[in-house]
């Protein structure tokens, strides 16, 4: 294990950085990174220009999925991780713990029942807890495009996926001649918050090289009292893609990445203290082969995540009842899977994506305490999984205004369980499941009706979906209990099965745009989280829910200067099975924004307003956190603004939460008591911050 670290090494990009805000030498090619391969090409000596300065919220390219350019500077100051991105779409909150690495919650619903993937693969985090959860270890800005689909509504890519899916992918140039291509970002703001991003591409028809890095930094931020919340951090990521196109219609990559950083914790135990991150990555794509094969995609792919936890590296330490000595933890996390899949068109208007996909997981735990190093221990295996898939999406244009949209998949999910003890220290006893597996054939699959009105500019949409989800790592391994009636929760947690009614719809002229989407569904063998005193006793067990919800948005252009918007998020849950509300579910939120341009420069408001809630079940939720009490309601004014200095260069500014307002969010961890919070005392967020984004792209 030890030798992975010698083959990756980091690839630091300031000095890219540097030459590119000089006089950057550009060749004739000027594709916009964002832009497909096979889209259009802009002009010789066009840079595409970004639709809105500050991005303050996201509209549905269609009423079921979003896409938008990760890249583009957004209000709240730019994130630092995917979680903190995907917050601009309606519907998505997070499970806040300070500054960075927050846990993405769709409509209430958390962990593996929203599948996150980066250029297709698979990362999942490591900590027993989810300290290092999926997206702490995505730089949005380093990616070209984020596609989310909610609900169940698709089966192409991957298991799981009962809330939704979330892609963040880079794209292939597409350089019809020899150039160079760089999209790259400065940000400083408050709390000594600066971030550093490059993108760099160089190639022609045959060939091309890229490299992408960034790096993002902030101390503690102060609330709106003046407190100071622990909750500094300081990440940096490198990636490196070689590409061959022999034409136009196809392309080989190669591509490999680590990363790595640190952050502390308000409402943990522990800070991480490392996030080491390493990837490789094959892929091919073929299109326009024939008049029945159209397109063949195949890739394989290779991610580890190790993981250091300890209470002394970024904190002061002080003794507490649970944690008497200086004590660390190291777990990694190995994963590698792959994903083959074929475009059919078998007639004028049916087209099917046909393939499968695989993914083996394998995890290991070792710890230090007191004078004793972690890494002077051996790395102990405790769990493996495995899942291999079949899946077909299958498209039907019935009439010019009619689509039917068909998909099933079929999981073989297993789980291993490699602990020989359970506990720690005089507290270890043999593991009743040790060596166990566990192993289930899970089907998945949705049924889904669109259409376009011929006599308005709108387009409406419901479809019902299925999905049965194996436990994940956190579900099997962390708590303390399983089910009654059970030996553990390895032994006893059931998979979730999730059958879920989507439907939408969208209006858009050149003025409006409008849009709603809603969901009602069941989840039978809900996985739930029970907490003990002090949260040092935890139990997992299957429930019943009921859950349902929607998000809506309306943009409005009373001239071409000026764009009104807000947007409206709800989602509501019950456990009917102990007649309580479903926990950790965010209140009713909504937006309201405007914004200006005339000329280079841009003007913006946003208004951000949460209700309080007050349905909540104390103690109950999920591996990261648990309801603990009602939240109030706050809201928090915004500005922002934007000056194009030319096509290439603009920049963006902000102030954020302008009255200073100490709030904090109903999905909130309990402040630790080694920074001296009172129990269940909420972390709040920050108070007024400033900030600056200078982007460029040539």
């Amino acid at each position: 294990m030890n030798t992975r670290s010698a083959l990756f090494r980091p690839l630091r990009l300031t000095a890219v950085l540097a030459v590119a805000w000089g006089a950057f030498p550009v060749w004739s090619q000027t594709t916009s990174l964002t832009e497909n391969r096979h889209g259009g090409q802009a002009s010789h000596g066009e840079v595409t220009v970004l639709e809105k300065v500050v991005v303050t919220g996201v509209a549905p390219v269609t009423p079921l999925m979003f896409v938008t350019d990760p890249k583009k500077p957004r209000q709240p100051i730019p994130a630092s991780d995917g979680t903190d991105y995907l917050q601009t779409i309606p519907g998505f909150s997070a499970l806040r713990n300070g500054g960075s690495n927050g846990d993405p919650v769709l409509r209430g619903m958390f962990g593996s029942r929203l599948n996150i993937l980066t250029n297709g693969t698979s990362m999942p985090g490591a900590c027993p807890s989810r300290m290092d959860s999926p997206s702490s270890y995505i730089s949005p800005a380093n990616f070209d495009e984020l596609t989310i689909i909610k609900g169940p509504q698709s089966v192409l890519w991957g298991p799981g996926a009962s809330a939704g899916t979330i892609r963040f992918d880079r794209k292939a140039p597409g350089f019809t001649e020899p150039g160079i291509l760089f999209d790259g970002s400065l940000t400083g703001g408050s709390w000594g918050r600066h971030d550093e991003v490059a993108d760099l591409v160089i190639g022609n028809e045959k060939f091309y090289a890229r490299i992408v890095g960034n790096h993002s930094h902030s101390q503690d931020y102060e609330d709106g009292d003046g407190n100071r919340v622990p909750s500094k951090w300081n990440k940096w990521n490198a990636d490196i893609a070689l590409g061959l196109t022999p034409d136009a219609d196809t392309m080989i990559e190669l591509s490999a990445g680590t990363g790595d950083g640190e952050a502390r914790y308000a409402g943990r135990g522990m800070d991480g203290s490392k996030f080491k991150r390493e990837s490789l990555g094959l892929r091919f794509e073929k299109d326009n082969i024939g008049s029945t094969l159209r397109k063949v995609e195949a890739q394989v792919y290779y991610n580890y995540a190790d993981h250091v936890m300890d209470n002394y590296s970024l904190r002061d330490f002080a003794p507490t009842p649970m944690m008497m000595m200086r004590m660390a933890s190291n777990v990694d996390r190995e994963t590698w899977g792959g994903r083959f899949a074929l475009t059919l068109d078998l007639a004028e208007d049916l087209e099917l994506v046909s393939g499968f996909d695989f993914q083996d997981s394998s995890h290991s735990i070792r710890r230090g305490m007191g004078m004793m190093s972690y890494r002077s221990q051996p790395r102990v295996e405790d769990a493996r999984f495995q899942n291999a898939g079949m899946f077909g999406e299958l498209t039907w244009r019935a009439s010019e205004r009619a689509r039917v949209v068909a998909g099933v998949r079929v999981d073989r999910a297993s789980a291993r369980d490699r602990r020989q003890t359970v506990g720690s220290g005089m507290m270890a006893s043999p593991n009743p499941t040790a060596d166990k597996k566990r192993e289930r054939y899970l089907p998945s699959g949705f049924l889904r009706y669109e259409h376009d009105f011929a006599t308005l500019p709108a387009t409406v949409y419901a479809g019902i979906g299925h999905v049965q989800r194996f436990p994940d790592y956190w579900e099997l391994f962390s708590p303390t209990r399983g089910p009654a009636g059970s030996v553990n929760a390895f032994d006893g947690v059931q998979p979730e099965k999730t059958t879920q009614l989507d439907f939408g719809a969208q209006y858009r002229t050149e003025k409006v745009d409008a849009w709603v989407s809603g969901y009602v569904g069941t989840v039978k063998d809900f996985i739930l989280f029970d907490y003990g005193p002090m949260g040092m006793i935890s139990q997992a067990r299957n429930i019943d829910a009921t859950i349902f919800g929607g998000e809506m948005g309306l943009s409005y252009k009373p001239s071409p200067a000026w764009t009104l918007g807000s947007t409206v998020a709800y989602a509501w849950g019950r456990n009917r099975s102990d007649s309580l509300a479903l926990p950790q579910i965010p209140p009713l939120e909504g937006r309201f924004s405007v914004n200006y341009e005339q000329g280079p420069w841009s003007a913006g408001l946003l208004w951000r307003v949460v209700a309080s809630q007050n349905r909540y079940a104390v103690n109950q939720g999920s591996v990261v956190s648990k309801d603990f009490d009602g939240s109030s309601g706050f809201s928090v004014l915004s500005l922002n603004g934007g000056y194009r200095v030319n096509k290439q260069m603009q920049l963006a500014f902000g102030v954020d939460n302008l009255f200073n307002r100490t709030y904090s969010e109903h999905l909130n961890l309990a402040g630790n008591a080694g920074f001296g919070y009172a129990a269940n005392t909420r972390i709040n967020e920050p108070g007024r911050t400033v900030w600056a984004t200078l982007s460029m792209r040539y």
